[in-house]
């Protein structure tokens, strides 16, 4: 296997994506010792754009530059947060995965300053998120708190709520451990009562598809049973066509003797439906595991749901209203 001397890694340009590529840099360190890397740093247009996602592609605003950079050859290889790549369209034409890391917490944190869990907090108080998922399990939950729309990433979160945006913050566990904030967090939220993000804490590799020298190294680094439930729930979200806006949540896990599960649930925006289903296979049908979890939620009026959330449909008015 021959590397290039040096691996020009693309990303983001937000703490939170660069902490997630010194990750990266770190791994393939320990494997490939003889081989450097560099950063190149993007800004995207979901990273300048602070409005609602749905207006800007969605998703895809997250990923466009960066799979230009790509592309164009100004890289060798993009890392990615799972969860910010849109399920709804394939991957960039001439890309591939070529591995996942090991895959981080997947579960939400509430910060709160004042140390508060969920079930402590007031009626009428704030929190920040302009996250449907969030949105609707929190209205189904916690009906006497507000939700008020919060986008950036996490530090200027943290930097509104301090301002007196919100009261509170929900956001991701492994989010706030990659800046090195653990310490924010008041409460982590059981993924059976706050259902997380398909792809929630893992981190994707992307090469171009020629660099078969590349992708066979990187997929060297990456992790098997991370592989595995993204695997399930990207093909769950593909069948689902879920965009940005969309009220999707689930996971897949890898179980100690192989198996596999995949729970998901398709909400209405404001929580008051909740359609569910959980099946489980082997560790080698991911595929068919998303997809036939998929097609229990489309049996049970998922299409429905998804499609009542107009794709530029403003979440400040769902949140304030409850």
């Amino acid at each position: 296997m021959v590397l290039p001397e040096v691996i020009r890694i693309v990303s983001r340009d937000s703490p939170m994506a660069l902490a997630q590529v010194e990750r990266a840099r770190a791994e393939l360190a320990a494997a490939y010792p003889g081989t450097a890397t560099e950063v190149v740093p993007v800004r995207t247009t979901g990273d300048r754009w602070l409005g609602d996602l749905s207006l800007v592609e969605g998703k895809g605003a997250f990923t466009k530059e960066v799979d230009a950079a790509l592309l164009a050859g100004a890289a060798d290889l993009a890392v990615h947060c799972v969860k910010d790549i849109p399920g709804d369209r394939p991957l960039a034409a001439g890309t591939v995965f070529a591995g996942f890391l090991a895959r981080d917490d997947i579960r939400d944190a509430l910060v709160d300053p004042a140390g508060r869990t969920l079930d402590q907090l007031p009626p009428g108080t704030r929190i920040g998120t302009s996250s449907v998922r969030r949105t609707a399990q929190l209205a189904a939950s916690h009906p006497h708190l507000e939700c008020v729309p919060i986008r950036g990433n996490a530090n200027r979160r943290l930097a509104r709520m301090a301002a007196g945006d919100a009261d509170a913050l929900l956001l991701a566990v492994a989010g706030l451990e990659r800046i090195g904030r653990p310490d924010a967090v008041s409460e982590v939220i059981d993924p059976d009562v706050m259902v997380p993000a398909l792809g929630a804490g893992a981190l994707a590799l992307q090469c171009r598809e020629g660099d078969t020298e590349l992708i066979e190294a990187v997929g060297a680094i990456g992790d098997g049973d991370t592989l595995r439930e993204v695997t399930a729930e990207r093909m769950l979200l593909h069948v689902l066509q879920g965009r940005c806006n969309s009220p999707i949540a689930g996971f897949a896990r890898v179980a100690r003797e192989g198996a596999l599960s995949l729970r998901a649930c398709v909400f209405s925006a404001d929580g008051k439906t909740i359609l569910q289903a959980h099946e489980r296979a082997e560790p080698h049908a991911a595929k068919d595991l998303g997809a036939s979890v998929g097609a229990a939620l489309l049996r049970q009026g998922a299409r429905d749901l998804i499609d009542g959330i107009g794709c530029g449909q403003s979440l400040s008015g769902r949140g304030q209203s409850r």
